[in-house]
């Protein structure tokens, strides 16, 4: 059965932007209504022991690293165990097997009692069965209603909650200061500025250093965006009650084309690499094989520990992804959410632990010691004053989000229907024209569907 869902296309800068919303008047504009939070208790797990002897077992998605993420994991299952007396099993599972893991899950009834989960995968999840409706978590919580309204946008189906927003996230481009300093090269502020700072990264780096990263995998259409959005595309948006592609659109063909000529044209990333995923990518750029990509704030403290040290947090920093002629690219709103698994066998411990977890004090320590943007106005205050932070603080005021359907996983990542585009392109199969319509063609069959 279809699930009724957001009907917005997709989580846009109005309904997205951290700062503005809470310093506003609590949220932007949803057309879905979210239940109304009563005030009352705290975001801590219940007080007392009345858990004592049981246990919950906790998916963390990706691996601790870095040894602030791991503390902040042994913290937070600490603190629960000493307030409600229960047990805390967490268990680390890899971003790329973390589908199949949820599938096995879903279909035998043994998953977790709470996972981490990517915003953009709630509804999928929700779709199929496997997360427990948590709005009674939110209600009367003080810090969870705390969180601008427009930010459960992801995480709500037909008015009930199913995850709390963690930490949330957008992109800018790493790259390798001591290069830029090396090589006397400017921040890039437009499309013509990136390509000519990554000519000269090969230049003075030689050809088997990749200048600007071509990310080509599950994840690719995180680093696709800002150059569509740039252009003013889109990749879908809702009419007359259903999904209608824009990838043959000429601003999303705009975008696209200059994304795909950073390889077919300009040469800056090899051919021979068309497929790899950031955490790839982040690998060369730890072994000084990459000058710049796009990615997330956490890859830092993780190129750090990977290179053992060869590649010092000095010699590394961000800058604003740029749009076609100056402007600041709009970059992808994600985030990471914490839910309650539908078959879990201690509904209630899993629900105080998720309250805890996604509250003020953990919340705002989740996304900054994981490299993450705080939920709470003072912890994103904080970010903003870091430099090191401060472009992804600037972006998420006029972050976008992709379309909001159970189906764009499937469109995005399953059948990567962008990538493959976008490699068609690339090694000469097809024009861009035909390319992008076979695109859109498919796209508006997955998200239909």
């Amino acid at each position: 059965m279809r699930i009724s869902r957001i009907t917005a296309t997709s989580v846009t800068t109005a309904a997205l932007a951290l700062g503005l919303a809470a310093c506003g008047s609590g949220g932007g504009t949803t057309t879905q209504e979210t239940k109304a939070p009563d005030a009352g208790a705290s975001s801590a797990a219940p007080a007392g022991k009345q858990f004592a002897g049981k246990t919950i077992t906790v998916w963390r998605l990706g691996e601790p690293t870095d040894p602030k993420i791991q503390k902040y994991s042994d913290d937070l299952e600490k603190r629960f165990e000493e307030e409600t007396g229960a047990t805390v099993n967490v268990q680390w599972i890899p971003w790329t097997g973390i589908n199949d893991r949820w599938t096995t899950a879903a279909a035998g009834g043994e998953g977790p009692d709470v996972t981490e989960i990517g915003n953009t995968q709630v509804l999928e999840w929700q779709a199929q069965d496997a997360l427990l409706p948590i709005t009674d978590v939110v209600e009367g919580n003080p810090d969870l209603k705390g969180i601008p309204a427009a930010q459960y946008g992801y995480e709500t189906v037909d008015g009930d909650i199913y995850a709390l927003p963690w930490g949330g996230g957008t992109r800018a481009v790493l790259y390798r200061k001591d290069w830029f300093d090396e090589l006397k090269i400017a921040e890039p502020k437009s499309w013509d500025e990136l390509v000519a700072a990554a000519k000269k990264i090969q230049e003075g780096k030689g050809k088997d250093v990749d200048g600007f990263a071509f990310v080509g995998g599950t994840d690719a259409n995180y680093s696709l965006s800002p150059f569509v959005w740039s252009a003013g595309g889109d990749f879908a948006v809702q009419e007359g009650g259903k999904w209608v592609g824009k990838l043959t659109d000429p601003a999303f063909k705009e975008g696209f084309q200059f994304y795909t000529d950073l390889v077919a044209k300009h040469g800056v990333n090899a051919k021979s690499r068309l497929n790899l995923a950031t955490d790839a990518i982040r690998a060369r750029f730890a072994n000084n094989k990459v000058g710049m990509y796009i990615t997330a704030p956490w890859d830092i403290g993780t190129i750090e520990t990977e290179s053992k040290g060869k590649v010092k947090k000095d010699q590394m920093a961000f800058f604003t992804i740029p749009g076609k002629d100056g402007q600041a690219a709009p970059a992808f709103q994600g985030g990471n959410d914490i839910a309650v698994w539908k078959d879990s066998k201690e509904p209630d411990v899993a629900k105080a632990f998720v309250a805890m977890a996604a509250g003020k004090e953990f919340g705002t320590r989740y996304a900054i010691d994981g490299g993450l943007l705080p939920y709470y106005a003072e912890g994103l205050q904080q970010v903003a004053s870091d430099p090191a932070l401060a472009p992804f603080a600037n972006a998420f005021s006029q972050s976008r989000g992709f379309p909001n359907d159970a189906n764009w996983n499937e469109a995005s990542e399953t059948k990567a229907v962008l990538q493959n585009a976008a490699r068609s392109v690339i090694e000469g199969k097809k024009d861009v024209d035909t390319a992008l319509a076979d695109a859109n063609k498919e796209l508006e069959e997955i998200l239909n569907q």
